[in-house]
Formats: C-alpha cells, structure tokens, sequence
C-alpha cells in the first residue's frame, strides 16, 4: 500500500524512503500520550481484530499516538501528523480528534484487510510504507443526513453508519427522526408518539404516484437507552449526532398519536393515521399554547439525549392551507399582529429557537426558516440555517449573519439517481454522479470574506421514501460519499480544475475497503442484478440542475 491511495487526500503526502516499509507484528506494542489513549484503544480493537494482530497498549516506543501543540498551531485540533521513517511509527493529533484521524489514515495504509472484523489471510507481519502525512479538514461540519423516518432504521445499522462516516472523517451525523410517516424516538411523558407514531399499516411502493404498495407494517423506534448509545458510539469516534424534530409541517405521525396537536377546527384530526404515501402533507400543527408546551416536553427529554450544541427542528414544506381555514390560527395571527401565515410559521420556529437559545442550544432547520421574515431578523440569535432548496437560502442565512451548512438537493441529495439508464432503482431527481458530487462546492462564489466564514460546511442528505432497506441505502449512498467526504475535508482546487481521474484512480483501492466493509456500494459499471428495482416507478428529471 502506499499514500496515493488515501481518501479523503491529505494535504501532503510523501514517501520518505522509495519503496521502503515499516513492519507491524506480534511485538508492535501501542503508546499513548495523554488524550490519545482512546484512539489507541480504537485502533488496538479495530486494526488489531482486522489483522490478527495483539496490538496491546503499553510503554510502546516504536508506535506511539499523542498530541502535539505545534500539530494544533499548524493544523487545529482536528489536523493530525503521521510520520514512518523506518524508526517508529508516529501519530500526533491536534487534539484528540486529531489523533483518530490520523489513526483512520493509518488503517488506510495497512491495506484493504485491515477494514475487515477478522483476520481472512493470516500474516505475522503488516507492512506500512514511510512516509510523512499532514493532514486537517477544510470544513468543521461535515455531514450526512440519514432520514430514519421514512424507513426506520434498526440501532446496529445506525451504529455501522457511525463507523462508516468515521472511517471517512465525516464528524457530522444528523437523524430525520421524525416525519408524518413515523415518529423514531421514545419520549417518557408522551408515549403514543410511538405506540401509535412508530408504525403505518402499509407503505407505497416507490415515487407516490405508483400504484404499487408493501401492504406488510412497517415501523420501529428507538428507546431512549438506543439513543444514548448511538450518542456515545458516535462520540468515542468524533462525530456529533443532531437529532431533527421536524415542526410544524411534517407532522401527521405525532397528530396520529394525540390528535390536539392538530388543527381541530379545520379537518378531522381524530380520523388521521401514520402517514402511508409520500409528499407534501396538509396537516401541519396548530399554533396553539398547548402545542407550544407539547413539543417543549418533548425537547425537554431530547436535550437530555443529546448533549450536541445543536437542535435540527425541520421547518419545511408547511402547507399555510389549514391555517387559513382555521380560526384559532387566525386568531392567533391577529393576536400577534402578524401579517400572514408565513410570519406565523416564522414565530412558531422564533418561539423554539429562542427556547433552545434559553438552554444553552442552537437551532437550526432548513431554509424555508427564513420566511416570513427579514431575513431571518426574527431567529434567534445563533440558529443556523440548512441551505437544501440551493445556494440562495444559505447566502441570504449568510449575509443576515446567521450560520450556514450547505446542503443543495442539486447537488448533493443521495436520493436522486446516479445515472440515467434504465437499470438505475426507483430513479428520483436529476442525475448525479460520483463525479458530480466530486465537483461540489459548499462555499458558492457570492459570498466572501466574513460573509463565506458562516459556511460551517456541508452535508449530504439521504431520503428514503424510495429507500426502504439498509442495502438501499448503501447503494444510493456509496460510493457517492467518498468524493463528498473529499470535498469537505481536503483543500481541493475550484470545481472544474479537480482531478477527478486522479480520484477514480484512488477509488480502486477504496472500493477494496467497502467491499471489505461489507458495503452494498454501486458498482461503477452499474448497479447488480439484485441492486434494481424494475417495474417500481421514480420520478426522474432531465437534465442539468439549476444552481439556484
């Protein structure tokens, strides 16, 4: 294995000594310094099943992990440096992020058998090439979005994200909890959010507008202890959980449960279910008090969960129709002396972003949480915004002085279809290749200096209407998410000037780790037999997208 292969690229990469390697065996002893113990903890259980190999922690001289200072003045606490000079093996972090960094990095340099939960070719010896790696992220926030509500998701495949969004220096996992078809997680004081949200009679078979079903239930969620450990699972790996409680629109599944919390007034909220179809949904939540003090119980119990700065609370796709048609809303429109109903959906986020804001939390939602607004003047201070309709949303966020993750469907939604053949599952949305994604840009060229400094970074968001298994998933996702793990972890030079065959080179050795990572990836020449859907209808548009 040499450096060549690495992804994400770091920033520099050289060999030491040409063609020279560094042996691993049954006497590589690994030593911490303070604040890397953890990491070698990893890198003892992981590396160590993959290889057969004892890798125990002691007062190893010749692989030792540690944080370096100068490595977090020169690269941040999230930079790391690896050097191999037929010495010793070292891994210093600018913090200890760093140090787990650079010890993926390092797995990377064993070869693709190290990405494996047991030894399959037996070696006394592993060899690492010399070499001198410094390496840091471009980006603070690098992300995926994994909508968990669609189609639940068991706990061990959520964790097996987690490790695989580490193994890609993705520090960011974000989880759709809940949506009007399903509500994920238990909350103690109300629980027919998920005796009665957690599960729909049936479920459409692909885009809404095929007339086939999966007439078996589908459901799940996970309790409150499920939560905690994916919460720490990801945080002994670096990476922050934001959990997303989608208000006020998307909401049927909680209206199913405790039908007060809908719009009484203007339909039947007592004759709604779990959401069985796709779209947009009509019934949104009431603007009343109780529905205040309803979803501040319920963040009350998430805060306790999550202990992440931020808060994702949706703010998308709210039909405006039943509040027009309902007095209480209008009511409450008067009241406040608002103008409109979008002005009331921007107070109904106002009310919980100042909320958080009293507890020491962030909120943040998707574009459409600057509506009825001067720009976003009544968020509270410190909300951020999702920028997922395109760029405008996040360069007005920007410009207001709010705080940005970048997320364009154009873009990067791992829902939409890969290639436009005819093979391609349940195709929805434009084409996007893994060279597309490769070519994403998170900062767009409109803004600059400070107002390009509120870009926290970006993420890809994977929906999953159309998604209805783990294998789906994989496949929509990877091998998409390398090139988006490069994007925003490597200093890459303007989109038309990225050497993407340079990357597809590296690829090779990559898909080598998913395969061995058991990951149900598309293959380049298209997906496998099992891999299509034939006869289930998407929803497929031609062409470019707009960089809107």
């Amino acid at each position: 294995m040499n450096a060549t292969g690495l992804i994400p690229a770091p920033r520099v990469a050289r060999e030491l000594q040409f063609g020279a390697l560094y042996p691993v065996d049954s006497e590589t002893v690994l030593g911490a310094g303070p604040g890397a113990e953890a990491a070698a903890r990893w890198l003892s259980a992981t590396v160590g099943a993959a290889t057969g190999l004892p890798l125990p922690l002691g007062e190893g001289h010749d692989f030792f992990l540690s944080i370096s200072p100068e490595v977090e003045r020169k690269l941040g606490p999230e930079g790391y440096r690896i050097v191999v000079d037929g010495y010793a093996i070292r891994i210093e972090g600018g913090g200890p992020a760093g140090v787990f960094w650079g010890a993926q990095t390092f797995r990377q340099l064993l070869g693709p058998d190290a990405f494996r939960r047991a030894p399959v070719a037996p070696r006394e010896t592993w060899w690492v090439p010399c070499v001198l790696i410094e390496d840091a992220p471009r980006f603070g926030w690098r992300g995926l979005m994994l909508d968990v509500a669609r189609h639940f998701m068991p706990k061990g495949d959520v964790l097996a994200y987690i490790d695989l969004l580490a193994a890609h220096k993705l520090n960011v996992l974000h989880l759709h909890l809940t949506d009007d078809q399903g509500w994920r997680i238990e909350i103690r004081r109300y629980p027919r959010l998920t005796e009665v949200g957690a599960w729909r009679e049936r479920t459409k078979f692909g885009h809404r507008a095929s007339p086939l079903w999966d007439e078996r239930p589908h459901g799940g969620y996970y309790t409150q202890d499920d939560i905690r450990e994916i919460v720490v699972y990801a945080a002994e790996r670096h990476i922050t959980v934001v959990p997303e409680i989608d208000i006020p629109g998307h909401s049927q599944a909680a209206i199913a449960a405790y039908p007060e919390l809908g719009n009484t007034d203007a339909v039947d909220t007592a004759s709604l279910g779990v959401w069985t179809t796709w779209g947009v949904n009509p019934n949104v939540l009431s603007p009343a008090d109780t529905t205040l003090r309803f979803y501040e119980n319920v963040l009350d119990e998430v805060l306790e969960l999550f202990p992440g700065s931020f808060v994702h609370l949706g703010g998308d796709e709210c039909p405006k129709e039943q509040w027009r048609a309902s007095p209480a809303a209008q009511a409450r429109i008067r009241e406040l002396g608002l103008a409109d109903e979008d002005e009331l959906q921007n107070w109904f986020l106002g009310h919980f972003g100042r909320w958080l804001a009293e507890r020491g939390r962030r909120l943040i939602g998707w574009d459409e949480i600057l509506e009825g607004s001067a720009l976003g003047a009544d968020l509270a201070e410190g909300a951020a915004v999702s920028s997922w309709r395109g760029y405008a949303g996040g360069i007005a966020a920007a410009r207001a002085g709010h705080d940005v993750v970048m997320c364009p469907k154009q873009q990067v939604y791992f829902d939409y279809r890969q290639a436009a053949g005819d093979d391609e599952p349940v195709p929805i949305g434009y084409v996007r290749t893994l060279e597309d994604v490769y070519r994403f840009e998170p900062v767009p060229p409109e803004l600059t200096g400070a107002e390009a400094e509120r870009v926290l970074g970006a993420q890809a968001n994977v929906w999953t209407e159309v998604t209805e298994d783990r294998r789906r998933v994989d496949y929509q996702t990877f091998p998409r998410l390398a090139a988006f793990a490069e994007a925003v972890w490597s200093p890459l030079p303007p989109p038309s000037e990225r050497d993407f065959t340079g990357f597809q080179e590296r690829m090779t050795a990559h898909y080598a780790r998913l395969d061995a990572l058991g990951v149900d990836y598309r293959p380049p020449g298209g997906p496998r037999p099992w891999q299509r859907r034939p006869g289930v209808s998407g929803r497929p548009i031609d062409g470019s997208p707009p960089i809107v």
